[in-house]
């Protein structure tokens, strides 16, 4: 089969209903099945992409050599437009058409030794066929493919659809057309803005920059460990979590091979600063942050934004959603009830304790093995576990346990420090938590996307270390290999590309960010309080009824 042969759309779609991974790539028709087991990303980020043209979100994240290791996977071409499925996971159905008759006459990726078609197990399956009377012969077979973990959250009451409704609504409003010509004009600019960026160097490190940055943490850890020798134990810890705050910046930095572009050694300082020194697995993060950056903001499917019991940021969350990364059902269940009616008061104080959870999902993703077996990316596992050993060992052991006099001491010494990282949690959410969670379908562009579910924090330059580049999200979701100490510079070009498209760039000042997310938290948890007091009002009805 030649790798250069026409697919139809159709064609497309039925590979697609055999249980393919197929994806669009420039022009060209991958099929990815054998990759997806090595894929150092994880499987969770690829399935987003099925049926759809991955050409923005594939040439944002990935090397040249990665991009050229791709086109290794092409099975065939496309021509003309092409108009993006709802890929599986986001629970898309795809038909397999089948022409039992004429079967020699059609590629041989439809040919069959039987009139039946083989269909994955792990799929929902439905068939059926019908006889066409005017050829005599069967009418080619329709098979839906649609995976039980890809459903959509269940209604949650004609009051909160009504909400939901309203919020899409306000984006089409807000927003240019979803019309092809449109978004492939936002498109086309994306791309001739990220050519000239790539052509005026705004792709590489400033390693100047990471000097600076060295200093910093140098200087933290040596005022943790001074105040640790002198026994003011508040302050160093106070210190060491500062340190861990502005470490992780780095670390995000390098997770995105942003610093050397090399995945070898991207992987190993992200893996030093995250899991030997900081005790968390950068792995983990990878996979998470990942699926964030090609989801955003989706109820559904980013996990970024799927926190209950703590916070809800979308009706949605109150019908119970099934977690396409988590594999689960995310319930508002008694606890949420209570928590999410008073989210916008506890917001802060449950940011204090953030730390304490990447904990536990670090050592869940290496111990249960959802870290990659196989490929150029299995090595990091071990990598990682070894790192979380030597943090425990220098933190757990020699620091609290040798250096630490009293339980009290040490329990309020692992407080302190991990409540220090609290602002690194604040400055995640606020670029998020206030922004777009409607999913305005498969046509929307990617550069759109983006920018519709993302805020950035306006500061002084001379601030910008305490963000650690963060505050620069639209600008780095739009371009996430791009170097942070470049990301100031590039940011008056994409506020001009941004009136160019008529898309709006969301900046607030911190204050005004936070306000931002405060109202939106409360207004979901305004919603969450009309929720239940209509459910016990409907609940007391039936009662008085049945007496």
């Amino acid at each position: 089969m030649s790798r250069n042969q026409l697919f139809s759309p159709e064609a497309v779609e039925s590979m697609i209903a055999q249980g393919k991974t197929i994806v669009i790539y420039e022009t060209r028709v991958l099929q990815i099945d054998s990759w997806l087991p090595k894929h150092p990303g994880g499987e969770k980020v690829v399935f987003h992409m099925v049926g759809r043209d991955a050409t923005d979100e594939f040439n944002a994240y990935h090397s040249d050599e990665a991009k050229e290791f791709a086109r290794r996977f092409q099975i065939g071409r496309i021509e003309g437009t092409w108009k993006n499925l709802v890929p599986p996971i986001q629970g898309g159905s795809f038909r397999a058409m089948q022409m039992v008759d004429t079967a020699k006459t059609m590629p041989s990726i439809f040919r069959s030794t039987s009139s039946e078609e083989i269909i994955p197990t792990t799929n929902m399956v439905s068939r059926h066929g019908s006889f066409d009377s005017t050829t005599g012969s069967e009418a080619p077979k329709k098979v839906t493919v649609v995976s039980p973990k890809m459903r959509e959250p269940p209604a949650s009451g004609e009051l909160m659809t009504d909400y939901d409704r309203k919020l899409v609504e306000h984006d089409l409003e807000k927003y240019p057309s979803l019309d092809y010509e449109t978004q492939n004009s936002i498109t086309v600019k994306y791309r001739e803005l990220e050519a000239m960026l790539q052509r005026d160097g705004y792709f590489k490190c400033t390693y100047f920059g990471y000097g600076r940055e060295c200093v910093r943490y140098l200087a933290l850890a040596a005022l943790s460990y001074y105040f640790l020798q002198i026994k003011m134990y508040l302050l160093s810890a106070t210190c060491l979590g500062l340190f861990w705050h502005q470490l992780m910046f780095t670390a995000h930095d390098a997770g995105h091979r942003a610093i050397t572009h090399s995945f070898f050694w991207d992987n190993i300082i992200a893996g030093l600063i995250a899991n030997y020194i900081s005790g968390l697995s950068i792995g983990w993060w990878k996979s998470s942050h990942n699926v964030h950056h090609f989801v955003t903001n989706d109820p559904v499917h980013d996990p970024d934004i799927q926190q209950l019991p703590f916070f809800a940021v979308s009706t949605k969350n109150f019908g119970g959603i099934f977690s396409t990364y988590y594999d689960r059902l995310i319930e508002l269940d008694a606890v949420a009830k209570v928590m999410v009616r008073i989210q916008n008061w506890t917001y802060y104080p449950i940011l204090c304790f953030g730390r304490f959870n990447l904990h536990r999902l670090s050592w869940e993703y290496l111990l249960i093995g959802k870290s990659p077996r196989h490929g150029q990316a299995a090595w990091l596992r071990y990598y990682e576990i070894v790192g979380m050993i030597v943090f425990w060992y220098w933190y757990g052991y020699r620091l609290l346990y040798q250096q630490l006099p009293t339980m009290s001491d040490r329990i309020g010494y692992v407080l302190v420090s991990h409540i220090a990282t609290m602002p690194l949690h604040v400055q995640v959410t606020l670029s998020h938590f206030a922004m777009s969670t409607a999913d305005l379908g498969a046509s929307e562009s990617f550069a759109q996307k983006m920018l519709r579910t993302t805020m950035d924090v306006d500061c002084p330059a001379w601030l910008d270390f305490l963000h650690g580049g963060l505050q620069f999200q639209a600008v780095h979701h739009l371009f996430p290999r791009m170097p942070r100490h470049n990301f100031r510079a590039a940011q008056k070009h994409v506020i001009d590309f941004c009136k160019d498209i008529g898309v709006e760039y969301c900046i607030y000042g911190f204050v005004d960010g936070n306000k931002e997310v405060i109202g939106k938290l409360g207004d979901i948890a305004n919603q969450a309080s009309i929720m239940t007091d209509c459910t016990k009002h409907m609940q007391k009805e039936a009662m008085s009824g049945l007496a």
